[in-house]
This record gives C-alpha cells, sequence and structure tokens, in this order.
C-alpha cells in the first residue's frame, strides 16, 4: 500500500507471504524525525538516498550511502534525516522468535555493538530481496534471499564462529540438491515453501539453496518457474487462454505469468499464442 504525506515524502508498506518477513516498509522522508521507540522485532535497513543519523544504546550511528543496519528487537532508538534533503530507505521487518526469523537473540548484543556493517555483498541480497518481495507469486525466490541474507548477516555478526578451529562451512551437497530437484518436480503446479523443502529433505534453507545452485546451475525459483513456462508453452499452443493457462500452471494470476513468461521466452503469452 503506497501513502503520500508531506511535499515530498511517501510511504509504501505491506505484508508479504514469506515466513520470516513481518512487513517490508519503503519511505522517502525530508522532514519526519522519529522519536525514541521500539520493535519487537529486527529492523533491517538500507538508504537509498540521503543519510538517517540514530541514536541506539545512547551511542550515535549514520548510514551513509552503501552501509546496512541492523536494529535489534526490543533496543530502543530514534532516527532522523542527516541531510537537508532527506532519505529514502527500504526497511525489512523480520521476525525475532521462532524458527522462522534468520536470527535469534544471541545476536542482539553484537548488533548492539556494531549496528552498521559496511558489506556490498549483503546490501546487494538485501536489495533483490527487497525485489522479490515486491512480486506476488515470487515466493520461493523471496525465502531462498531471505535465507542467504540470514547466513550472511550471521557471518557478519559473528566472524569468530565461521574461525574457530574444528569450524566447517557446508560444501553443497548433491543428494540435496538433486532431493529438492524431485520435489520441486513432483509439485509444479502447486509449488513448495522453502521451509518445507528444508525440512523434508532434512537441510537448512541457505544450505539447500545453495547446494541446488551449485548442482544444476541454476536457483530453484528459477528452475520451478522455468518448468511453469514450459507447461504454458504447450497449453498456450493448445489454444488455450492466457488467464486459464496462469491458474493450471501454478502462477499467482496473469499478469505473474506474463511477467515469467516475457522473461524467459522473449515475448508476452498472448503474442506467444498468435504466432502459433
Amino acid at each position: 500500500m503506497a501513502v503520500g504525506g508531506s511535499a515530498g515524502e511517501e510511504i509504501t508498506a505491506w505484508r508479504p507471504r514469506v515466513p520470516g518477513v513481518t512487513e517490508v516498509f519503503h519511505a522517502h522522508f525530508t522532514r519526519h524525525a522519529y522519536p525514541m521507540h521500539v520493535h519487537d522485532t529486527w529492523t533491517l535497513l538500507i538508504v537509498d538516498e540521503g543519510a538517517v543519523r540514530y541514536d541506539l544504546e545512547r551511542h550515535e550511528h549514520g548510514t551513509p550511502l552503501g552501509t546496512v543496519s541492523l536494529l535489534p528487537p526490543q533496543v530502543p532508538h530514534n532516527g532522523q534525516a542527516a541531510t537537508p534533503e532527506g532519505f529514502r530507505k527500504r526497511v525489512l521487518y523480520l521476525e525475532a522468535a521462532g524458527e522462522d526469523g534468520p536470527l535469534d537473540a544471541s545476536f542482539v548484543g553484537a548488533a548492539v555493538d556494531t549496528p552498521d556493517l559496511v558489506d556490498p555483498l549483503l546490501r546487494r541480497r538485501i536489495g533483490q530481496l527487497h525485489t522479490a518481495l515486491a512480486h506476488p507469486g515470487d515466493e520461493l525466490e523471496a525465502a531462498a534471499r531471505l535465507a542467504l541474507v540470514g547466513e550472511r548477516l550471521r557471518e557478519r555478526l559473528r566472524p569468530a564462529l565461521a574461525e574457530a578451529p574444528g569450524h566447517r562451512k557446508r560444501v553443497p551437497d548433491r543428494r540435496v540438491a538433486a532431493s529438492l530437484r524431485e520435489l520441486i518436480d513432483a509439485r509444479v503446479t502447486e509449488g513448495v515453501e522453502l521451509k518445507e523443502a528444508a525440512g523434508l529433505v532434512h537441510a537448512h534453507p541457505a544450505h539447500l539453496v545453495r547446494s541446488f545452485g551449485a548442482a544444476y546451475g541454476i536457483a530453484p525459483h528459477q528452475y520451478l518457474m522455468s518448468r511453469r513456462v514450459d507447461r504454458a508453452r504447450r497449453m498456450l499452443l493448445d489454444g488455450q487462454a492466457p488467464a486459464g493457462v496462469a491458474e493450471a500452471c501454478g502462477f499467482y494470476d496473469q499478469a505473474h505469468l506474463t511477467r515469467c513468461f516475457r522473461r524467459v521466452v522473449g515475448v508476452p503469452p498472448g503474442r506467444y499464442a498468435r504466432g502459433r
């Protein structure tokens, strides 16, 4: 939902159907200043224009371009523009309790000590996650990208853990990848959630995503969409209407079919059908 405010200010907020993400919030503010407040979620923030300054645990922090800021749950903070032009930000509010959230309470202390991370890879992954969350029907992609974001955050907040003697980073597992492909092949139309797939295959979601990509050179969500597009092509050539094809092949709606079909085939489904 997009809402306009004072001149030059706007917000967009929605709740995606992705476990672990309670809210997505995009905003452009010029004069608004946040008072001290808390959230019961993790706040994962990137700034696309301008800069934000804020206080966390009585220490001042800032978010210049390229920075990723992670604010822990239940820790008071405020915020305001650090430049006269204001700021444009994208925020993810992530579960702080339960198994869906990427971070548990043991990471709070590290986040309080170092809430601002200069990490181009992490920032790029967060941007990709925002893009996936903006499109209904791309929940598998969003969940996969969230798993990789969570993995990177844990690595940054606890670097000593990854470097500890005896710690071995998981290497891609072809058995895990093959099991996921079999699961996707059996459920092309209805699809599968990443959390459910991880439970059925007995692998951590991030490890599952990495193993599939290493084994087949394609991400799980791309593989699923490719299978759906193939089915849609056959149905369109049989003379079926795009709206019915979208539903029969597991797409969220006709717009979702059109977006994915154009990406793979190069033309929208209606034009493809007319060329048969």
